[in-house]
């Protein structure tokens, strides 16, 4: 069962986004449309057609009460009703040419007031934002956006800084990790964001529909060693081939500026990790037994031609 404070919780969020949408206005976005009634404009709006049963599944409304609805738009000449081909008992609704205006307005209103809500964020905001209405959808029972592509792209403000904490959150969960690991990433992070040449060292954000699934750092270790640091990805993105990408990308770039080898750095209990290694050309040249970030350890070097 969930706690009082967990439904206080979803409570109060309701409340405040009521609000903040203005949903308790007399006029949904202006019009002069109910909330109910502006949900079946834009229902019908979005798609070449549909029927009152349809219609009353998907929105969760009484039939009864749809039916009321339906007779007052097509009496304003908001919807028509036409026979369905392929079954007789069936009527088909869809937007007069009002009803389409109507929609239009109510649909550019809702983007322009979505717009202005969002601007107040920064980017970085915005994709937290997103990322956790589409989590809210999913575990509510909403079927599940379609994935888009996997982005490789350069580090916005805001980015290293989560980078840091997310190492030091999932070292922490999965492998019991002091906080001095977490110190150890920011000042690797720190000294890139200081240092870094863009013309040999890069940070690769991996980013999907907004979200930030994983990254990954190549540093110059000299003129002709490239060093691979920081490679992660969140445990919601694993299996997918993710780490594999990121590693290439680094190899892809590394060859491209000049770079001869690549090393790095990592610990034998990164099993995951040490696998894309091996199965991306590196080799194990040395390890060695140390007592770092709360643990007994065998920290290990990897190397391989570019």
């Amino acid at each position: 069962m969930p706690s009082t404070a967990q439904i206080d919780a979803v409570r109060r969020f309701s409340r405040f986004y009521t609000s903040r949408v203005g949903l308790l206005h007399e006029g949904l976005l202006g019009s002069p449309l109910s909330l109910a009634e502006g949900r079946i404009v834009y229902e019908l709006g979005s798609r070449v057609s549909s029927t009152a049963a349809a219609l009353s599944a998907e929105l969760g409304l009484d039939p009864g009460y749809l039916s009321r609805l339906l007779r007052g738009f097509e009496e304003r000449g908001v919807i028509e009703k036409t026979a369905s081909a392929t079954d007789g008992r069936q009527r088909i609704l869809s937007l007069t040419a009002s009803g389409r205006a109507l929609f239009g307005a109510i649909d550019g209103r809702s983007a322009e007031e979505i717009s202005a809500l969002l601007s107040r964020l920064t980017p970085a905001e915005q994709s937290r934002l997103c990322a956790a209405l589409r989590a809210a959808e999913t575990l509510l029972g909403g079927a599940a956006p379609a994935a888009g592509p996997v982005v490789l792209r350069p580090p916005r403000p805001g980015d290293i800084g989560w980078v840091v904490h997310r190492h030091g959150a999932l070292y922490a969960a999965e492998y019991g990790w002091d906080e001095t690991f977490e110190a150890l990433v920011a000042e690797i992070a720190a000294g890139f964001l200081r240092t870094a040449d863009p013309k040999r060292e890069r940070c690769w954000i991996a980013e999907r529909d907004d979200a930030v699934l994983g990254s990954v750092f190549l540093v110059r270790h000299s003129d002709e060693v490239a060093k691979l640091r920081l490679l992660y990805v969140e445990p919601a993105a694993r299996g997918g081939g993710l780490g594999r990408l990121l590693v290439r990308e680094c190899l892809r770039f590394a060859a491209g500026v000049g770079y001869r080898r690549m090393t790095l750095w990592t610990n034998d209990v990164l099993v995951a990790a040490r696998a894309i290694y091996r199965s991306e050309g590196f080799r194990l040249v040395a390890s060695e037994p140390h007592h770092s970030f709360g643990k007994d350890l065998v920290s290990e070097t990897w190397e391989r031609e570019v």
